[in-house]
């Protein structure tokens, strides 16, 4: 099967996976208030790899089949480029909002058959055999993966992974016939509800764990004993007039429970086998699977500079505090920009013929994001200020004896409608200050670890060779004000 359309990928949700919001489980995923909107969206997604061919398809290299350009195996800079362009379309559909559009995970899996020689050590041969099949089943099914990587918090004291045997956390408690059994928890799937399967890999490695604790696997979220429990949804039924944003891209967060689920033999890439589990992401996961996520910051970071200004052009708001504020974000979308880019051309090869990003220019990018995200949204409330609460709604616009008043005294400067401010106002507030918002300042804050984790990782595992050299010259060098003079030599001689 070549690339998806959106119907195709519509009809595959309600197959009787146990999603779980508000206390009620959810048959309908398509048709159910709170996941409508984001399931449509999704499929635009999917329709606009259609509608962009030219940059998001690419012909898979054994088939010959039109797949997404994220399931690439990147072998030089070039492809890398080349696959630059398709992420980055895929972001601007949700502005960078949706952080776990497909490609997300579609990127994770190419890096991980590239690199299967990584997942092939300490005798798991087969699961990295099998690995590589399923990277092939994704592209060429052009399937929606989510997945869950984080340990289940219940007590920070014991750490961020599991010490010896924790029957909370995932873990194998047997074998069938056809694979294995596990059971325990995970977070955070994020798409669950829009996912066709769930992906478990290591998140970072455990050295202190039991072996149970050291699986990865890929099965669909229909699997029996499989339970998602969602946050609280933070979608707007509403219009897109009204609710620009948070009518099309809350895209979910779940709790994920395995009650005793069989995952298949051929689906299982790590069957308690610590010494792999700890191996595996050491390397070239990082880089890679940054390349997509910082092009999608890069682009909502874009979109919050052109809303901002629109915001300060409707209202002519010229000031110098308002420009200055407008010229912070500049530089942080800039920032992005010259990072992506410097990490492409210092792209080289990690082994196994697989070419990945330099990964320093995008680890000080991650490390700055959950500062600059909130700042953004910051900036975007004092720019409105209480011209958030004054843009009137698409009912009020449509009511005729409303309309004159409010198109006479709700209109902006230079020109600008009552109709065009109250869009700019409302998409500001949607992105700033809604439900939605919230929920994902909060992802951004601790999105791949907390900015506080990632810049004690950028400094501890940064080369600091050319540092310590420029340093070095002002603490090594001879200085003669140090010697004593042929007088205090004398003096400490006769002393």
């Amino acid at each position: 099967m070549p690339a998806r359309t959106g119907a195709q990928f519509l009809r595959g949700l309600n197959d009787g996976r146990e999603i779980w919001v508000n206390g009620e489980r959810v048959s309908d995923i398509v048709g159910h208030p709170a996941f409508t909107g984001a399931a449509h969206a999704l499929a635009e997604v999917f329709d606009l790899q259609h509608q962009a061919a030219d940059v998001c398809l690419m012909p898979d290299p054994e088939t010959g089949e039109k797949v997404n350009v994220s399931h690439m195996i990147p072998r030089s800079r070039a492809d890398l480029e080349r696959r630059h362009k398709g992420l980055e379309r895929i972001a601007e559909f949700s502005v960078g909002l949706m952080g776990r559009t497909p490609d997300y995970m579609n990127v994770t899996y190419a890096g991980f058959a590239g690199r299967h020689d990584e997942w092939s050590v300490n005798g798991n041969e087969a699961g990295a055999d099998n690995l590589v099949k399923y990277q092939k089943f994704l592209a060429r099914d052009d399937i929606s993966l989510t997945h869950t990587i984080v340990h289940t918090t219940t007590d920070k004291a014991k750490g961020d992974a599991p010490t010896g045997y924790d029957d909370v956390q995932l873990h194998k408690v047997g074998e069938t016939e056809h694979g294995i059994v596990v059971r325990g928890s995970r977070i955070l799937a994020t798409l669950a509800p829009f996912a066709d399967e769930l992906a478990v890999y290591p998140g970072h490695p455990m050295p202190d764990a039991s072996d149970v604790h050291a699986l990865s696997f890929c099965i669909p979220m229909d699997t029996p004993g499989l339970k998602f429990l969602c946050r609280d949804s933070a979608a707007a039924n509403g219009n897109r007039f009204d609710k620009p944003l948070s009518s099309r891209f809350d895209e979910q967060d779940a709790f994920v429970i395995f009650d005793d689920v069989e995952v298949p033999r051929d689906r299982v890439f790590i069957d308690a086998n610590l010494a792999v589990y700890n191996a595996v992401m050491l390397t070239g996961w990082w880089p890679n699977i940054m390349h997509q996520t910082m092009i999608r910051a890069q682009t909502k970071l874009e979109f919050a500079y052109g809303l901002a200004a629109r915001m300060a052009e409707a209202i002519n708001a010229n000031q110098p505090q308002a420009q200055q504020m407008l010229g912070e974000i500049w530089c942080f979308a800039e920032f992005a920009r010259a990072a992506i880019q410097s990490a492409e051309q210092g792209a080289f090869e990690y082994g196994n013929g697989v070419w990945f990003p330099d990964g320093k220019p995008l680890v000080a990018l991650r490390a700055m994001l959950p500062t600059w995200f909130p700042r953004v949204n910051e900036i975007i409330r004092l720019l409105g200020s209480h011209n958030h609460f004054t843009a009137p709604n698409a009912a009020e616009f449509a009511n005729p004896s409303l309309r004159p008043l409010i198109d006479k005294y709700l209109r902006g400067a230079n020109g600008v409608s009552a109709e065009a401010r109250a869009r700019v106002f409302r998409l500001a507030w949607d992105f700033a200050g809604s439900a939605l918002a919230s929920r994902n300042e909060q992802y951004e804050r601790f999105y791949l670890a907390s900015g506080a984790r990632n810049l004690a990782n950028a400094h501890m595992f940064s080369d600091r060779t050319r540092a310590n050299r420029l340093v070095d010259r002002f603490l090594t060098e001879d200085v003669p004000e140090l010697r004593a003079t042929p007088a205090q030599q004398q003096r400490r001689a006769t002393a």
